[in-house]
């Protein structure tokens, strides 16, 4: 093991758990808070053409989260390998499952641009897009669509860097293009006069900075490990094990991108006006999920390396610790959230008063139901991190998939537009009384994993 390497092994292994999670989850929690602005910056100034421009976001949104399933999949699954493999000082088949999953998350990523393409108006009216709206959505999906390789591989390097620890270099790369975005918005909508085909051109620019930026840290020595193309694995195990351990990430924001496309669809019976509604309120919560997304990033790379070198105690301490100021911090975001919706409304369309009333009755909703949010977020990234890929995949798919889609569909047939809604609410309720079960039963695990240890 190398000087770096050991320094950075201790580091992770023996820091306090408070001190290091915190370290951890500081970085990864602004660069989440930064994405999170930015996709919202892009709803702010599109609103400006109108509010079917506004809904077109939304429509682009799923199509956006698809992308970003397949990069977490792939990020994820390689990431958290990362953490149990350099916490085994198992440097060597870390660089093979990190080179493995940078080209690989290339190759989905072009798939996705050749057929997104070629389907381009058939997928925007899958994706719920209406007949005012799907001019903007084409318009707006075709530059995502060019990017989609770039941004894959984008959430891999990033998650790579975080997997071994380096949430900073992570923070660096993803911050540096998504405010870069903020910037860019205004002059290619505006200036450029380019409109809403403008905010896509500049979120693929800004991608590519971000690529570049994170790519540099691996090429300069910066990582752990090595992404010559010579690591990549011939074995077919290798493949599906990233695929297997990403899985859950997949069905996460693969259901994400689902259950936006069936909010859509449902919001799109009651008018332009819904679906920017429920457009707004998905970013307004985009944005504050983000921060315990982030924080519970902070918390994956400590546990899957402790739990990698079998100090357990470690792990139950970074789990309770994670759940304690993952939901006090998400209290506090969700009594904003319920205090000032009209307003956090009001930013985007205040000049349409219906916009304003559905996304305010929306907003007020989920965050009541977000303070729920801390154990579903935090019991699916230790299951995951850890190796337990089924009960992780169970866990990502309740949220916005078993729990989320029966509801959009069957509550708007009882209440109208409120069942479209509560249905989120409902399911972040449903999806707590699932977890508690299971996150005691890890910890049962746990002990007997300790006792054999001893033994």
């Amino acid at each position: 093991m190398t000087g770096q390497e050991e320094v950075q092994y201790k580091k992770m292994t023996e820091t306090p758990i408070p001190r290091l999670i915190t370290t951890m989850a500081v970085p990864t929690i602004i660069s989440m808070l930064v994405t999170s602005v930015y996709n919202m910056a892009d709803t702010f100034f599109v609103s400006k053409l109108g509010t079917s421009a506004t809904g077109a976001v939304g429509i682009v949104y799923s199509l956006m989260a698809i992308i970003q399933a397949v990069g977490f999949m792939i990020g994820m699954g390689s990431g958290s390998q990362l953490s149990r493999l350099l916490g085994q000082k198992n440097q060597k088949e870390a660089s093979e499952i990190g080179a493995t999953g940078f080209y690989i998350s290339i190759a989905f990523g072009l798939l996705l641009t050749v057929f997104g393409l070629i389907f381009i108006d058939p997928l925007m009216r899958i994706l719920g897009a209406t007949p005012t709206i799907l001019p903007y959505a084409r318009d707006y999906a075709r530059y995502i669509l060019l990017g989609a390789s770039i941004m894959c591989a984008s959430f891999v390097l990033n998650n790579l860097l975080r997997g071994e620890g380096k949430a900073t270099l992570a923070m660096v790369g993803i911050a540096t293009g998504g405010v870069l975005n903020i910037f860019l918005d205004p002059l290619f909508i505006f200036v450029f006069n380019l409109g809403i085909a403008g905010a896509a051109i500049a979120t693929v620019l800004s991608q590519c900075i971000s690529f570049i930026i994170l790519l540099s840290f691996f090429l300069r020595g910066k990582s752990l490990i090595s992404l010559n193309i010579r690591n990549v694995s011939r074995q077919a195990k290798v493949y599906i094990s990233i695929l297997k351990t990403g899985l859950p990430s997949l069905c996460r924001q693969g259901l994400a991108s689902i259950s936006t496309v069936a909010l859509n669809l449902n919001a799109a019976v009651y008018g332009d006006a819904a679906v920017a509604a429920m457009s707004v309120v998905s970013r307004i919560f985009m944005l504050m999920i983000s921060v315990l997304i982030g924080f519970g990033q902070g918390f994956q790379p400590v546990a899957g390396y402790n739990y990698g070198a079998r100090k357990f105690d470690r792990v139950r301490q970074a789990v309770k610790f994670s759940l304690v100021w993952g939901t006090i911090v998400v209290v506090v975001l969700g009594i904003i959230g319920f205090v000032f919706a009209p307003q956090l409304m009001a930013i985007f369309r205040k000049d349409d008063a219906e916009v304003i009333a559905i996304g305010s009755l929306a907003c007020r909703c989920q965050s009541l139901a977000l303070m729920l949010a801390p154990t579903g977020t935090i019991c699916n990234m230790l299951f995951q991190c850890t190796g337990k890929a089924a009960l992780a995949t169970l866990v990502a798919s309740c949220r916005q998939g078993i729990c989320f889609l029966p509801l959009v569909v069957i509550l708007p047939q009882i209440c109208g537009l409120l069942g479209v809604q509560l249905a989120q609410p409902l399911a972040d309720v449903i999806t707590l009384v699932i977890c508690i079960p299971l996150l005691r039963n890890f910890f049962v695990q746990l002990k007997k994993e300790e006792a054999r240890k001893t033994a």
